[in-house]
């Protein structure tokens, strides 16, 4: 079964190449043409609301920042296909991918593709836009509804002696049929939700859920001056006035905000070999409004406002097992925030103008010279520190602190989290790290012995988050005393804190419970919001005195959070200020989630909640608009099939779940849903066939084959149950319900040894059923 990977598919590269190479010692930061470090004033001016107005009114007075914009990534991230714009061979080209032939080709001066559409037929597509540059380059392709798709064949327009100028498919090694969540005319291939945000101006989505359409539009076409300023019309009138001498006093000149030097620099000090800021990075406005597009999150609200807290407007992923390793590391496309926010760099005060000019996105110094700007090259740009000869590849500074990783078949991103290389938590963890990225023919022991033989017993490997958070992934049973300890720890990353607190919900206990309660008065907003998230393992009685007060949080992200956990709760025992309260919070949540109206994922959330409040019509109705907008949704099918039968509505729980087969929705869930509802109707060896269905569409899910087996002994195929058991104890050796099964099941076949020796390791696991346990192996001894 393929998993779902992050599909924003454009491209705005920024790929930092840092070296050194700085001679002497410097006791302060000489600029080299750097934007100084930014803080920003809010306007103060009674405006008329700002409009935009476009880069052409920009360059008359900023013709530097202009000239540095053009043929930047950001310049170049969207354009209309013609012939200075299209990079990919339209000559007639032929492209096979699994047996599908695309042909790319001109025709009246237009470009298209003759490649497979949504009902898995031939057609000729025209190519209306194109997106992005380098390394590849994409085709937005236009659909009715106001669609626009991404094709899945991209052009790789590195040089063809990089292996470049050829067509290739995103997805080399898998078949993409048109009916897969993947193909490029699916919703997850759409360029309306997934990448216009981040690729134009003043985007305005404007969908329509009642017809199911869009009517996307942008002031400019790519990433322009207002984008990240801020629309500028009061910033013109301003700059006008202010030409004719009369300045009206106004501190951000018009604008939305304005970044202003917060005289802060870096300089080192006589005896260090790294530069130390000469005052605290106190205001992150800049950093967090990068992370607007430069980050993996949810959109929390429908218009940008600029300025404020990023999570205002969007919520970051925390380091989620899908998409982070266990250490914070790069596994899926994460773009960049998560990353920097783990490293020492961002905690020192560094931040994105630090290396990379703002308005040409390059960074100021190639190789290891921009390194050196901080750190002394005399001390890391030496074979005494990097172990390599010097000059080469190797001996680069990002090759072992940001090591890269391929997304999107040929670009090779940066790991901004900026680490010291850890082999040993390789051998622990299994995550990667850098030194078996080049020595790919090596054992994690190789580089750990390598590694401590060149540093020694002051090698970097104190104990690190990244284990905290491996044990609460895998359900360590004492793991959530060492996420409160993480969670704690100021000294530690927040997205690392914020994690170890999301993760405790998996943990129900008291101790977890005063952690969360704790935490929920965290000056941070991603600690606050974490913290609730884990609040749902408590009872909803439980929930309020804790959320209720962070209904009125000056942030969205966690009033919307609070609303949500608190929408379980009994509201008639409530005054009715606190019943008007939490009614009006699970309304802004609800709107939060219509941000992404054209998504069955958000009206499934707003089923959950309305579930929740008890209004069965309304959430019947969102799992209907789930299923309506993408019939091939698996989960709107299992939870409308759930409601109808904690509804006493059972009797139509297995036509919808038949409803989701036949309309595409071929999952391990689907399936293993329609075993249960089969074996409550009675229908024991249809409902054992569907059980077989999901272990095999799913083997990642234990619960799947676990119930597969437990159906089989009860249905008295004892050894076909056992044999299903153990292959699942095999692929998921801490999960405790298979391990119970396994120990049951063999006692009763008279399989004793195999009996006790389930057992014990069940008991390794700490369960807490612990004396239940060893008086199941007593009995068996006797």
């Amino acid at each position: 079964m393929k998993t779902l990977r992050a599909q924003v598919v454009g491209l705005i590269t920024l790929v930092l190449l840092i070296g050194l190479g700085v001679a002497g010692v410097s006791l302060w930061w000489p600029t080299g043409g750097r934007t100084q470090a930014p803080t920003w004033v809010q306007g103060e001016i009674n405006y008329p609301p700002a409009t935009y107005i476009g880069r052409s009114s920009c360059i008359d007075c900023h013709q530097q920042e202009s000239e540095l914009w053009t043929g930047s990534h950001h310049d170049l991230a969207m354009r209309v296909a013609d012939e200075r714009t299209v990079l990919g061979d339209f000559d007639d080209a032929t492209f096979t991918h699994f047996g599908v032939t695309s042909r790319f080709y001109k025709q009246g001066g237009k470009f298209y593709v003759n490649t497979d559409g949504p009902d898995g037929a031939m057609h000729d597509y025209e190519i209306a836009f194109t997106f992005g540059v380098t390394p590849l380059q994409q085709y937005l392709i236009e659909f009715p509804g106001g669609r626009y798709q991404v094709l899945g064949i991209s052009w790789d327009s590195r040089p063809e002696s990089d292996g470049g100028q050829r067509w290739y498919h995103l997805y080399p090694d898998e078949p993409i049929p048109h009916d897969d969540s993947l193909h490029w005319t699916g919703p997850n291939q759409n360029w309306n939700f997934m990448c216009a945000e981040c690729h134009s101006t003043n985007l305005q989505k404007n969908y329509d859920l009642k017809t199911d359409s869009y009517n996307t539009t942008w002031s400019e076409i790519n990433v322009s001056c207002e984008a990240c300023h801020g629309p500028g019309s009061n910033h013109a009138v301003w700059a006008k006035d202010a030409d004719r001498g009369r300045d009206n006093g106004d501190p951000a000149k018009g604008m939305a905000f304005r970044f202003q030097d917060d005289g802060g620099t870096w300089l080192f000090e006589p005896d260090s070999d790294t530069a130390q800021r000469t005052r605290p990075r106190e205001d992150q406005t800049m950093l967090q409004m990068c992370a607007r597009c430069h980050s993996r999150r949810t959109v929390v609200a429908g218009d940008y406002d600029y300025g404020q807290d990023l999570l205002d407007t969007h919520r970051p992923e925390l380091l989620t097992e899908s998409i982070y390793h266990a250490d914070g590391q790069i596994l899926d496309e994460v773009y960049v925030y998560g990353s920097f926010i783990q490293s020492k760099m961002y905690r020192k005060g560094v931040t994105c103008i630090d290396c990379h000019d703002p308005h040409s996105m390059k960074v100021y110094s190639p190789g290891n010279t921009l390194c050196a700007t901080c750190h002394l090259p005399d001390t890391f740009d030496t074979p005494d520190h990097h172990f390599h000869e010097q000059g080469t590849e190797a001996s680069s500074c990002v090759a072992c602190h940001m090591p890269t990783k391929n997304y999107m078949g040929v670009d090779a991103r940066l790991d901004h989290s900026i680490r010291v290389p850890r082999p040993d938590l390789s051998i622990k963890l299994g995550t990667p790290n850098a030194c078996n990225q080049c020595h790919d023919d090596q054992t994690y022991q190789w580089a750990e012995d390598a590694v401590a033989k060149w540093y020694g017993p002051d090698r970097r490997n104190e104990p690190h988050y990244g284990e905290t958070l491996h044990a609460g992934r895998t359900g360590t049973p004492d793991a959530n005393q060492a996420l409160t300890i993480l969670a704690g720890d100021s000294d530690k990353p927040v997205i690392a804190r914020a994690t170890a607190l999301s993760l405790l919900r998996n943990y129900p206990t008291e101790l977890s419970y005063e952690t969360i309660r704790t935490y929920c008065e965290n000056d941070d907003p991603m600690i606050r919001y974490a913290a609730l998230n884990a609040l749902e393992m408590s009872e909803p009685s439980l929930r309020l005195p804790i959320a209720y007060d962070l209904l009125q949080d000056p942030v969205l992200s966690v009033r919307i959070e609070a609303a949500r956990v608190l929408a379980a709760v009994d509201v008639s025992q409530l005054n009715k200020e606190q019943q008007q309260a939490i009614e009006q919070g699970v309304e802004a949540y609800i709107q939060a989630q219509l941000a992404n109206a054209d998504r069955a994922e958000s009206h499934l959330n707003i089923a959950l909640v309305q579930t929740q409040r008890g209004r069965v019509d309304l959430a019947e109705q969102s799992y209907r608009t789930a299923i309506r907008i993408n019939p091939a949704f698996a989960q709107a099918y299992v939870n409308l099939a759930d409601l109808y039968r904690t509804t006493d509505r059972d009797a139509q729980s297995v036509p919808v779940l038949q409803e989701a087969v036949d309309a595409g929705a071929n999952q391990g869930v689907i399936y293993y849903s329609l075993g249960l509802a089969l074996v409550r109707q009675g229908r024991t060896p249809e409902a054992i066939l569907a059980f077989e269905q999901a272990a095999e569409l799913t083997p990642e899910d234990p619960r799947l084959s676990y119930t597969l087996g437990i159906a089989l002994n009860s249905t008295g195929e004892p050894a076909r149950a056992l044999q299903v058991l153990a292959d699942t104890h095999e692929r998921h050796p801490t999960d405790q319900p298979t391990l119970y099964a396994l120990m049951t099941i063999s006692r009763d076949r008279g399989q004793l040894e195999e009996a006790i020796r389930y057992a014990n390791t069940l008991l390794t696991l700490k369960p807490d059923n612990a004396a239940a346990v060893k008086a199941f192996i007593q009995r068996v001894q006797q």
